[in-house]
């Protein structure tokens, strides 16, 4: 892989993860407090989702940091090797509990009686966002197996490969 597309790759890794923090630090918290500032009875409903925003969020996070050494395995020509396997399955498994985390978002919005400042619209969009959401991490999750089977079929035919030479 060229050197300049690792480094750019590695660049916005950087610029995700930070936006992340910042995210998780000043931007879900004070969205929160001003939710219910503007709509008191939110004030019930306000510490959950926020720690389910930040612990989606550090899901993400912990997905660019596994890609970071799958760009360094990369980098030392060592990708088909049974040690990528488990940065694969980092991947997986975070993507997977950040999208258990959106279902979960979803059946409460789905069978809580969350009161509405106006006609309920809000909650309906929050109900469509984290249903495209699962659906969005379902197949993030999916076609990331198809990757790693992928991934294990290449391992296999190197390593085949190794053996002859």
């Amino acid at each position: 892989m060229h050197r300049l597309f690792t480094a750019v790759l590695r660049a916005g890794i950087v610029v995700a993860v930070a936006a992340g923090l910042f995210g998780q630090v000043i931007v879900i918290p004070t969205a929160a407090a001003d939710e219910v500032d503007r709509f008191p009875p939110y004030a019930p409903f306000a510490a959950p989702y926020v720690a389910v925003a930040i612990v989606g969020v550090a899901c993400v996070q912990v997905a660019l940091g596994a890609v970071w050494m799958l760009l360094t395995m990369v980098e030392r020509d060592a990708i088909f090797t049974s040690r990528a396997f488990r940065w694969v399955d980092v991947v997986i498994g975070s993507s997977l509990v950040a999208t258990l985390l959106a279902a979960g978002v979803a059946g409460h919005l789905a069978v809580a009686d969350i009161p509405s400042p106006d006609d309920g619209m809000e909650l309906i969009g929050a109900f469509g966002a984290a249903m495209a959401t699962v659906g969005v991490g379902v197949a993030f999750a999916m076609l990331t197996v198809i990757m790693r089977g992928l991934l294990r079929k290449a391992t296999d035919l190197q390593t085949e490969i190794a053996a002859v030479v």
